[in-house]
């Protein structure tokens, strides 16, 4: 078989970063390692998503790609499973891995600067999971850190909440924090007590978003009482 050359006329192109050649390159010594690099380019390419990056079963259910790996089916799902660890090993590929509904999955990025801020959002926890069957996972919206939330629900910052609330900061996932402070808000507690009282409470017995909103009336009192 051979390859009939490009078509005439208006052709798609798609852009390959130049250290691809330079450094990349050079270090790759086997051919499905070198074709899932490639593909891989291309399809993320592809993705108008603001999240990019593919699952193995994505890149499984390309049958083109797949028969370019291996005369056999099974011969191609090993090649396949091989070029990824190799594309992982060497740095090409990053993987961030999630647990869906449907059970543990793991996302791959090339490493780049979106993917590599992309794995570490997702390894914060900032993810979500969605309804759409080829792109599952999505980034939760940025979250204003801990001190503009205490600003802009409580005052002024002194700077003994200021170490409270980097402790706090440390410890706890942005969600959580977020949460915490937008439940003080709806109690009309509005002191830093209270928020830590919150992320305790979630963090030694477990968090209920639903049994958290409802805090007790006795709770309530007992944490408006309290001066921060």
């Amino acid at each position: 078989m051979t390859f009939k050359g490009f078509p005439a006329g208006k052709t798609a192109f798609t852009r390959i970063p130049e250290p691809f050649f330079s450094d990349l390159l050079p270090q790759i010594d086997d051919l499905a390692e070198l074709k899932l690099s490639l593909y891989a380019l291309w399809r993320l390419a592809q993705t108008a998503d603001e999240l990019r990056y593919l699952r193995r079963s994505d890149i499984q259910q390309d049958q083109i790609f797949m028969e370019g790996l291996a005369d056999t089916e099974a011969d191609a799902l090993l090649a396949l499973d091989d070029a990824l660890q190799r594309a992982v090993q060497r740095g090409t590929l990053l993987t961030a891995q999630v647990d869906l509904d449907q059970g543990v999955q793991i996302l791959y990025f090339f490493n780049t600067e979106r993917g590599r801020a992309a794995v570490e959002a997702i390894q914060r926890g900032e993810w979500r999971s969605v309804s759409d069957q080829q792109f599952p996972v999505e980034l939760t919206p940025a979250r204003p850190n801990i001190y503009r939330l205490y600003e802009d629900h409580i005052g002024p910052i002194t700077p003994l909440i200021a170490e409270a609330m980097q402790d706090a900061e440390d410890s706890y996932p942005a969600q959580w924090i977020a949460e915490a402070f937008q439940i003080a808000v709806e109690k009309n507690v509005r002191n830093w007590r209270y928020v830590a009282a919150i992320l305790r409470r979630w963090q030694e017995k477990g968090r209920d978003e639903r049994t958290d909103r409802r805090d007790s009336e006795e709770d309530r009192q007992r944490y408006a009482d309290w001066e921060d």
